[in-house]
């Protein structure tokens, strides 16, 4: 007997999610028609209103409702200070730190060759634009310290030091390996403290 098709459909479109092979995706789509349907309906609505609504924050490229995000409104942040991370889930992490009060820049990736993701498909011309407005003094790489975090990072502080901009990283107290998302706010905390010039 073969799966029905929008079945099918459902279990295939379940599998873009990170970390979810064939039998997970399958797993959650028998859950949702089986045992969730106002679950199933609540996460499709959900979904088509997010796609609707949110859209790219003009000035750090994070996901917003607005032309532009709360931080990037807030006046009494730091506008000589740029930091730069991969994903919003990043962002949240360090603002949940309290220990930085400047500017992001979200860079929605990483450089990963081997994935074939160069810099035409991160925001790395953006970055530049927006660090070179003459008011950002200090850009302060917050990559994660995996190889494609690390490589970026790297690629970034040369291009970034040749416009004349200070470049810093934050500092090793994550572990190696370990992505921002996972870290806990005391330890990454620490790290800005701690950042150092490249």
């Amino acid at each position: 007997m073969s799966t029905p098709s929008s079945l099918q459909n459902l279990i295939d479109a379940l599998r873009v999610l990170p970390g979810v092979g064939p039998k997970s995706a399958s797993r959650m789509a028998y859950h949702l028609l089986q045992r969730d349907q106002p679950g199933a309906n609540d996460l499709a609505h959900a979904l088509m209103h997010a796609l609707g609504t949110l859209r790219h924050c003009r000035d750090c490229n994070t996901f917003t409702e607005a032309e532009v995000c709360e931080i990037c409104a807030d006046e009494r942040r730091t506008r000589e200070q740029l930091c730069v991370v991969e994903m919003p889930t990043d962002l949240l992490m360090v603002e949940q730190t309290l220990a930085y009060h400047g500017l992001y820049f979200v860079l929605m990736g990483r450089l990963s060759p081997l994935d074939g993701i160069g810099t035409q498909d991160i925001a790395f011309a953006r970055l530049l634009e927006r660090a070179s407005d003459g008011v950002v003094q200090e850009v302060i790489l917050s990559t994660n310290f995996t190889v494609e975090g690390e490589a970026t990072a790297h690629y970034l502080a040369e291009m970034l030091r040749a416009r004349g901009l200070q470049v810093s990283r934050i500092a090793r107290g994550l572990p190696v390996g370990g992505e921002l998302e996972h870290v806990d706010p005391g330890t990454l905390a620490q790290a800005l403290v701690e950042r150092r010039k490249l």
